[in-house]
């Protein structure tokens, strides 16, 4: 997956197209990835000891890994590459050139 937790991406299609996020959780095993601020979801919670008369809250869901692209340091989104770096396999923006990690 050429996404990883703590890039910076911008969502590409979905109700939330065009809107930029730090990746909070990457998700490999079902190529998802959560976006903090982005597919936000409510959800209802039962009352507890905490909270006695229960609460709405609303949280990020995980969406496809497929509508983001990641965001190099200029603010440019683009497609993710790798190349061989010295001695190191490093991820690069294919539309900047910049090295992403």
């Amino acid at each position: 997956m050429f996404v990883k937790s703590g890039d910076t991406v911008k969502v590409i299609a979905g109700k939330d197209r065009g809107a930029t996020g730090k990746v909070i959780k990457a998700l490999p095993k079902v190529n998802k990835v959560v976006v903090e601020g982005v597919n936000i979801a409510k959800k209802h919670q039962k009352p507890n000891q905490e909270n006695p008369s229960g609460a709405i809250v609303e949280i990020a869901m995980p969406m496809d890994v497929s509508n983001v692209q990641v965001m190099d340091k200029n603010g440019v989104a683009g497609r993710v590459g790798y190349k061989i770096d010295g001695d190191k396999k490093v991820r690069y923006n294919k539309k900047s050139g910049e090295v992403l990690d």
